[in-house]
C-alpha cells in the first residue's frame, strides 16, 4: 500500500514548474524566440515563419498564454501576440536562481 504525501511546494517552485512545462516543447521555444525578436505578431506570421500547421501553432500559443509567458490582444479578426515582459523577466530570474550552483551541504559520516 502506498501512502501519498501532501507536499506544500513554494509558490516560486510552482511557478517555475509552470514556466518549464510551457518551455517543454521545441515548437514553443521557436515561437518564443520569434516573438522575442519582434514587437508583436499575429498567428499567421508565426505560421509563415515556422514549418508548423496553423492549428498546431494556435495550440502552442494557448499553452504559452496560459503559462503567462506571452499575452494576446484582440484586434478583430485576429489576435496579436507578444512576450509578457513582467512574467518573462520573472521566469528568467527563477531559472537563473534554480540553475545556480548549489551550496554544498556538509554531513558527518
Amino acid at each position: 500500500m502506498s501512502h501519498s504525501k501532501n507536499i506544500d511546494y513554494k509558490p516560486d517552485e510552482i511557478l517555475l514548474a509552470r514556466y518549464a512545462k510551457a518551455l517543454g516543447h521545441p515548437a514553443r521555444i521557436a515561437i518564443l524566440k520569434f516573438l522575442a525578436s519582434s514587437d508583436a505578431c499575429f498567428c499567421g506570421e508565426i505560421v509563415d515563419e515556422l514549418p508548423i500547421a496553423q492549428a498546431t501553432v494556435s495550440q502552442h500559443l494557448k499553452e504559452l498564454k496560459e503559462s503567462g509567458l506571452i499575452q494576446g490582444s484582440i484586434e478583430p479578426p485576429k489576435v496579436r501576440y507578444c512576450i509578457e515582459p513582467k512574467n518573462w523577466d520573472n521566469a528568467r530570474k527563477l531559472f537563473d536562481n534554480f540553475m545556480e550552483k548549489p551550496k554544498k551541504i556538509h554531513t558527518d559520516h
